[in-house]
């Protein structure tokens, strides 16, 4: 008896789930691998996103923040030529001046800050208010101005013309014949005069100007003293003929031991001038020209002589026939506080035929502080 057993074939199709297991298992893996990191991925570029769009909008609000700025003008190059070398312009509409006297500043047709240096004093002016700053021995002063007085106060002044013929002159005196000539004519010799010692000093007191629109140009007029002394050259002085009233030659007894002879004349003056005046610097050349009038004060004679080794003086008072009143030309060229002068007067020294036609001139120089 054969028994038969059949044994159906299926190991092989056993063992495929069996060995398709791990790959399954590892399929599995790498799908959730991929998954994760598309994840991340994705997650990274959704935070990269919302980072770069927090950026833009933190610099859209920035932008947006910032004011809108004008655009500056360029600076042509012809401007820049014709600017003065002490003149800075910022965008053609801040402008700084320097100058010695005070620094500027403008924005436009308007002026900001002026500062003003004059020695120990300082000024800063702004609108129309300012301030004072004295330095001083005893310490800093500090005061509030006002500028729109301070500026007229200067404008009066610099439109104040200043006169030149108060002072002291010194000057040497002489005369003139009626041809100009310093030659006397005969008979008339005892008028001779040593010139080196006739002196003439004249004391202006008080003068005044008046500008003819401006500060350069001006008429002046004053009060001053005239003091003349005509020293003789001979030994000889002059009188009043007791018999004609005219003025003759006086010879003394002690002729041959004087040692001075002269004649002093005081006269009150008074000119009327044309004055001119150029800058130089920080000073003027001033000339002027014109009349100028005198009123007789007060003469005398004096004599001093030595005899026996005794010294001694002989003075007379009189008016000697002098004239009250004369008038004259004069002119005047200076610079500073300084003058030269020359006075011609057109009167004779002595009154007309009581005593000899002579004209005084004067030359000399004069400070007019």
């Amino acid at each position: 008896m054969v028994i038969v057993m059949v044994i159906p074939s299926f190991s092989q199709e056993a063992e495929s789930p069996e060995a398709d297991a791990p790959e399954a298992v590892e399929s599995t893996e790498a799908a959730e691998s991929t998954e994760a990191a598309e994840s991340t991925e994705a997650a990274e570029s959704t935070e990269a996103a919302e980072s770069t769009e927090a950026a833009e909008s933190t610099e859209a609000a920035e932008y947006t923040e910032m004011p809108e700025m004008e655009e500056v003008p360029a600076v042509a190059e012809e401007d820049a030529s014709t600017a003065y070398a002490d003149t800075v312009n910022v965008i053609s509409r801040v402008e700084v001046i320097e100058s010695p006297e005070q620094t500027r500043v403008t924005l436009g047709k308007n002026e900001v800050v002026i500062i003003e240096e004059n020695g120990d004093t300082v000024v800063v002016a702004l609108g129309s208010k300012g301030i004072s700053i004295v330095e001083e021995d005893e310490g800093v002063q500090i005061n509030v101005i006002d500028m729109e007085d301070r500026k007229k106060s200067c404008r009066k002044k610099n439109k104040k013309f200043n006169a030149h013929w108060a002072g002291l002159e010194l000057g040497l005196n002489n005369y003139l014949t009626p041809d100009y000539s310093m030659v006397l004519p005969p008979g008339q010799e005892f008028m001779d005069l040593n010139t080196g010692k006739s002196w003439n000093w004249n004391l202006n007191i008080v003068d005044y100007g008046i500008g003819l629109g401006t500060n350069y140009v001006g008429l002046v007029s004053g009060l001053g003293f005239e003091f003349i002394n005509y020293n003789f050259d001979g030994q000889n002085s002059l009188m009043k003929d007791p018999v004609t009233g005219e003025i003759v030659e006086y010879i003394p007894p002690f002729a041959g031991y004087i040692t001075k002879s002269k004649m002093n004349i005081a006269y009150v003056t008074a000119p009327l001038l044309l004055e001119f005046q150029i800058p130089a610097g920080n000073r003027r050349i001033h000339f002027s020209a014109g009349v100028i009038g005198g009123l007789k004060m007060w003469s005398n004679t004096k004599m001093k002589y030595t005899e026996s080794g005794d010294k001694s003086k002989e003075k007379n008072k009189s008016d000697f026939n002098l004239s009250p009143l004369r008038w004259g030309v004069t002119a005047r060229i200076g610079y500073a506080d300084i003058n030269l002068f020359a006075n011609y007067y057109m009167t004779s020294l002595f009154k007309t035929d009581r005593g000899p036609e002579l004209y005084p001139f004067t030359v000399g120089i004069a400070l007019v502080p």
